[in-house]
């Protein structure tokens, strides 16, 4: 998620002549996020740190409560809404009648993709091996419609509607990627060959809040239209494109 917004300001740098090469990366660690405390245990720390003398000090301990020890188990969820992303999904993919089996087509097709990319040797160049890990480890090779409709919804359970399950749906799992981006002359002068060309990058944002809110997950629809218009292309102009989205019925 990170790398993508990275890359773009190194690649505006360079296109800018303000630099010539640099490294965009970005690391997603969801399995070993921090756990928080009580926001009033944060202030009385903050209290306590403050403070400019014993007494200070005595008087903001003495405004602990065992309860500020409470933890707070992290989350991803949107803070003025406190809905997740899959939450919010659920509501988008009802706005527009996306059905539970158009979304379980799309996951069969992309587990499919993936692992027939891996074992035709497309990731090879692309993907280092970590602690034995050689490939992304959400793929299902064994998955087919049939298992995916056993699934049941992960994120609406209680109205008999939910159709965002652990089958369509991408868990929160740990990953980093980096790519060195540079000008044609510097690539040149280090005897370096591009694999590929940063030619553009669009970004969008929608009001997800306010009274006449949208989807929050439906800003790329906005770049993606925007940077192919702006180019004169159409998705079926490409061979190969990825759509690094969470779910399917997004």
């Amino acid at each position: 998620t990170w790398r993508r917004p990275a890359a773009i300001l190194v690649g505006n740098k360079i296109a800018l002549g303000q630099i010539e090469v640099g490294i965009a990366g970005g690391v997603d660690s969801a399995s070993d996020a921090p756990v928080a405390f009580d926001e009033a245990l944060r202030r009385l720390v903050l209290r306590f740190n403050r403070a400019r003398s014993s007494g200070d000090r005595l008087r903001a301990l003495a405004a602990f409560r065992p309860a500020m020890l409470r933890p707070h188990v992290p989350n991803v969820n949107e803070r003025r809404t406190g809905l997740s992303m899959g939450e919010h999904t659920e509501r988008m993919v009802r706005q527009w009648a996306i059905g539970r089996v158009a979304q379980d087509e799309l996951a069969l097709a992309s587990h499919r993709n993936g692992v027939r990319a891996y074992d035709e040797g497309f990731y090879d160049d692309l993907v280092v091996p970590y602690r034995g890990l050689t490939r992304d480890n959400n793929l299902r090779a064994d998955s087919s419609m049939e298992k995916l409709a056993r699934l049941a919804p992960a994120f609406d359970r209680a109205s008999g509607h939910g159709t965002l399950t652990a089958g369509n749906s991408t868990p929160l799992t740990d990953g980093a990627a980096a790519v060195l981006l540079s000008s044609g002359d510097w690539a040149r002068g280090a005897g370096l060959d591009p694999l590929a060309w940063l030619v553009d990058a669009e970004s969008a944002a929608v009001d997800f809040f306010g009274p006449d809110a949208e989807g929050l997950l439906m800003a790329p629809t906005y770049a993606v239209a925007r940077l192919l218009a702006r180019n004169g292309l159409r998705l079926q102009d490409f061979d190969y494109y990825e759509i690094h989205e969470a779910f399917a019925g997004q």
